[in-house]
């Protein structure tokens, strides 16, 4: 573009001198093909022709009035033919956008593929894989755990109909592989046929487990090996796969449907991966295989440090990386390319000393070699970190600033961004939808834009040069990015700068040593061992900091995921930096509110308890907000507490504990192995000592039980079952089972026989200060005694038809209170409850956990037995099972009920004496119930 600005357009000044003003005149256009991609990917074609015909008329019309005669003289000339050269530009920009936009559009939804996926039809496809397959993450739906999927991007190169039509086409699809489907016939890729990779980041209770000889563990083994071969597979791989198409689940992706892999026919390699392709596998390989022996969180991260492979990665850490927004150093961005670069050339702004820094001089390296070697660096960097969309952003973004960087033109800085951008929404306009890019980009012009300037504020107030630079870095990156953030996660992280300025110190030489191990591996693997036990260091600390940050009770606060709620939080960041800007002058001022933000952040709990009356004192039982599941708290002394049922989500279970002040659970109940009562086990044992875990005999769903006792062994924690008749008690509680009967199943591995009562044995520590005797809960140990089965014997069973038939049922004592825990009990095993010898203890109980979430399957006797003052419902939010039946709250409020829902009430707490005459509080989360 022929036309300048009056200023700013000649070099940057020396080091040290002030700066001029920034360089905008490429944002316009990058702005205005952003735009236009997003809104023209899936408009009408004819819309589509219209933006290009009218935007690409005007520009050249405005070209052209500029280039027509001599402007007049003076500045006010030159500004006109400024404005006329850069409204042109834009719209050159948006009719260049349009048809790039709307020709990779109309590529997605032309051809035979989006017409047979409305039609679901059943199909076998010849596909290229674009990417490498990943896992979904297995989620609980209802009462079970909805296993893993393997999904992988691909495009369709043939498709073949049920009537034998074949047509040749070139559409984007997500491939769907269900657990269970064999993998294809003929493996290809740098991995052993032999060697079956982990599948990280999916409960061992979906893995499935070997060796115990049942069918379902030989069915888990056989689905992992399935997944193992899917996940084998490299991009540019060439399938032959049967399955059925169906239409994409978000409109507006980059996805003609879907294609649900089936099992017969088997898939089939019709060719291997290119040659690039396997270089790049076997260097991933490397890495990971000389990260195997290093700790858990090192082992897991270092790969996606280096080069975004986040496959190991458990669903905690993933959880603790989210709460902390540390999550973009799992990913691959322009940083890592960046630190590689500059580890060659040297620090960044020093163009003339370029051969003197860094290690090309040291190569022996002169400029244009440096120049040529660092072009090849990026072009491995694209390869090895597979050459997907975020990828090449990466590349772009990393590449163009530190170019601009290094040739010491620091106002040339912005102009290279606006340039990635527009060149990079041209290239892919599905990259103007994409929330990473734009986080990409939000974060990359606030280091450009407002991070000096605020580091230039630090300065000048004491604060030491190295920490203004990267305090002003981080905090103007989440400024700038937490409303985009906000809309993702529906949650502001308020330890989010802190963290990342304890972890971007270790960054850099993770991805150092950790790109040397990947290097290294291939020729000679124990250095690249040494390399990455070198890695491991920094790696640690990153993860340790992510924990710790994602540990505190204030780490974040529930925000609205709505661009609404962006847009306040825009606001409300706004205000807070402009106030900022006055506190800095007050260091008293400045002092008090760091006071403020550290109780806000700790939240000590006598004043959370203050603040919010939560928890309400002398609270006896406790009911979580975990959604469609159960999960409640029984108190049992300071920090202590016996816990019924793990809800469905870690998150929210952990999150509830954390807020009752639980560190200690002499007991941890399961009434059953549905995943809406256990799938939050690991929130449960975040960071608790549990002393022994409690179950029912009805080991089913399989999968579930044996998770349960796998996550059990690996904390060293005793399995025992409950059968009715035995009594429990530890500090002021007090309890008798009363459901399951001693014959509801074959006996488990880690627990004893039927009705033999919990385990125990000699050399099981009591823990200090704790007896052990009759009774007593015995501090880490298992249970200590058990009181014999009733006199009459065990109750008779029904046939049980599923595991809500044998859920565990309790009669607790606490504070004068008495409540009844009835798990997800059927009718039928409420009316044999009924029938048994504990029915007289269950007349006019103070509070009732309804059974099975309030559904309408209640048996009216037991309701009118049971009487309870206060009736509690845990369910979920807009559930599909219309829980609870307005049928079952009608007859508990007949009955006198007060009847309370975790959908509606949040959060409840049960306090009181309890008995005829006494009362019985009930407290909502923050609120008087």
């Amino acid at each position: 573009m022929s036309a300048t600005l009056p200023h700013g357009t000649g070099p940057d000044p020396e080091p040290g001198a002030e700066p001029g003003p920034l360089d905008l005149r490429l944002v316009p256009p990058a702005l205005a093909a952003w735009a236009t991609a997003a809104l023209t990917l899936d408009a009408p074609t004819d819309r589509t022709v219209w933006i290009v015909a009218v935007s690409l008329l005007g520009g050249i019309v405005l070209l052209g009035a500029s280039r027509a005669g001599p402007e007049p003289p003076g500045p006010p000339g030159r500004r006109s033919a400024w404005a006329r050269a850069s409204l042109a530009a834009v719209l050159l920009c948006v009719a260049a956008s349009a048809t790039s936009a709307g020709l990779q559009g109309a590529d997605v939804r032309r051809g035979p593929v989006p017409e047979l996926a409305r039609r679901s039809a059943i199909v076998t496809a010849d596909i290229e894989l674009t990417g490498d397959p990943w896992l979904s993450r297995p989620r609980v739906r209802g009462d079970h755990t909805a296993p893993a999927a393997v999904l992988i991007r691909a495009k369709v190169r043939r498709v073949e109909e049920s009537d034998g039509r074949s047509t040749r086409t070139r559409a984007p699809v997500l491939v769907v592989v269900d657990g269970g489907v064999p993998g294809p016939e003929r493996s290809s890729g740098p991995r052993s046929e032999q060697e079956t990779p982990e599948i990280p980041g999916v409960p061992d209770r979906v893995r499935g487990a070997a060796g115990d000889g049942s069918a379902s563990a030989a069915g888990g083994s056989r689905a992992r090996a399935g997944q193992a071969g899917w996940l084998r597979l490299l991009p540019s791989t060439r399938l032959r796969v049967g399955g059925r198409l169906a239409p994409a689940l978000v409109g507006g992706d980059r996805t003609a449907a879907v294609l649900r892999v089936r099992g017969l026919p088997g898939a089939r390699v019709l060719a291997g991966p290119s040659g690039p392709q396997r270089w790049a596998g076997r260097l991933r390989d490397g890495l990971r295989a000389a990260t195997d022996g290093l700790p858990g969180d090192a082992r897991a991260l270092l790969p996606g440090l280096v080069v975004g492979d986040t496959a190991r990665i458990t669903p905690e850490l993933d959880d603790a990386f989210k709460a902390t927004d540390l999550t973009h150093t799992l990913a691959v961005s322009g940083s890592n390319l960046t630190v590689l670069l500059a580890l060659l050339i040297g620090p960044p702004g020093l163009a003339r000393l370029t051969e003197r820094r860094g290690l090309a001089p040291r190569l022996g390296l002169s400029l244009r070699a440096t120049a040529l070697f660092a072009g090849a660096l990026t072009l491995g960097f694209v390869l090895v970190c597979r050459p997907d969309p975020s990828v090449l952003r990466a590349a772009v973004c990393g590449a163009i600033a530190l170019l601009a960087l290094a040739t010491g033109r620091r106002r040339s800085l912005v102009p290279a961004l606006a340039t990635a951008v527009l060149l990079l929404v041209l290239y892919d306009p599905w990259l103007a939808r994409g929330y990473g890019f734009l986080l990409s980009v939000l974060a990359t012009g606030a280091l450009l834009v407002l991070a000096p300037g605020w580091s230039e504020g630090l300065r000048r107030r004491g604060v030491p040069p190295r920490l203004a630079e990267a305090l002003g870095a981080a905090a103007a990156a989440q400024a700038v990015c937490a409303p985009v953030v906000a809309v993702l996660s529906a949650r502001v992280s308020l330890v989010a700068v802190p963290c990342n300025l304890l972890a971007e110190a270790a960054v850099a030489p993770a991805t150092v040593l950790g790109f040397a191990a990947l290097a290294t591996a291939p020729v000679a693997m124990p250095l690249a061992e040494l390399l990455a036990w070198g890695a491991s260091w920094p790696t640690r600390w990153i993860a340790g900091v992510a924990r710790a940050g994602a540990a505190l009770p204030g780490a974040g606060v529930d925000w609205p995921g709505t661009w609404p709620g962006a847009l306040l939080l825009a606001g409300v960041t706004v205000a807070v930096v402009l106030a900022g800007r006055r506190l800095v002058r007050h260091p008293w001022w400045c002092g008090l509110f760091g006071a403020l933000l550290l109780l806000a952040l700790v939240r000590p709990a006598p004043l959370t308890r203050v603040v919010t009356g939560w928890p309400p004192p002398g609270w006896r039982y406790a009911m979580c907000d975990v959604g469609q599941g159960d999960a409640t708290v029984l108190a049992a002394g300071a920090g202590a507490g016996v816990v019924v049922d793990a809800g469905p989500d870690p998150a929210a279970v952990d999150r509830c504990l954390r807020q009752l002040g639980i560190t200690r659970v002499p007991l941890l109940v399961l009434t059953h192995f549905h995943a809406d009562h256990m799938a939050g086990l690991p929130g449960v044992l975040r960071g608790r000592e549990v002393a022994a875990i409690e179950t029912t005999g009805f080991e089913e769903p399989r999968q579930e039980a044996e998770f349960v006792r796998r996550e059990a062994a690996g904390r060293h924690i005793p399995v025992t079952r409950a059968v009715a008749g035995e009594e429990r008690r530890t500090g002021p509680l007090s309890w008798r089972v009363l459901w399951p009967p001693a014959d509801t199943g074959p006996p488990t591995a880690a627990g004893p026989p039927p009705g033999t009562g919990p385990l125990a044995g000699p050399g099981v520590p009591a823990g200090p200060g704790v007896p052990a005797g009759p009774g007593v809960l015995a501090g880490p140990g298992p249970l200590a005694g058990a009181a014999p089965p009733p006199p009459n014997g065990p109750v008779a069973a029904p046939e049980f038809d599923g595991p809500n038939d044998a859920s565990v049922a309790l009669l607790v004592r606490t504070g004068g209170l008495r409540l009844l825990l009835l798990g997800d009990l059927e009718p039928p095993d409420q009316q044999a409850l009924l029938r048994s010898p504990e029915a007289a203890g269950m007349a006019g109980v103070d509070v009732l956990k309804v059974a099975h979430h309030g559904s309408a399957y209640q048996d009216p006797e037991l309701i009118r037995l049971v009487a309870p003052r206060v009736a509690l419902i845990s369910c979920g939010t807009g559930n599909p099972y219309g829980h609870p039946a307005p049928s079952t709250v009608a007859a508990l409020r007949a009955g006198g009920a007060l009847v309370l829902r975790t959908d509606r009430d949040g959060a409840l707490a049960v306090g009181g004496a309890g008995g005829a005459d006494r009362e019985v509080r009930v407290t909502r989360d923050g609120a008087s119930g």
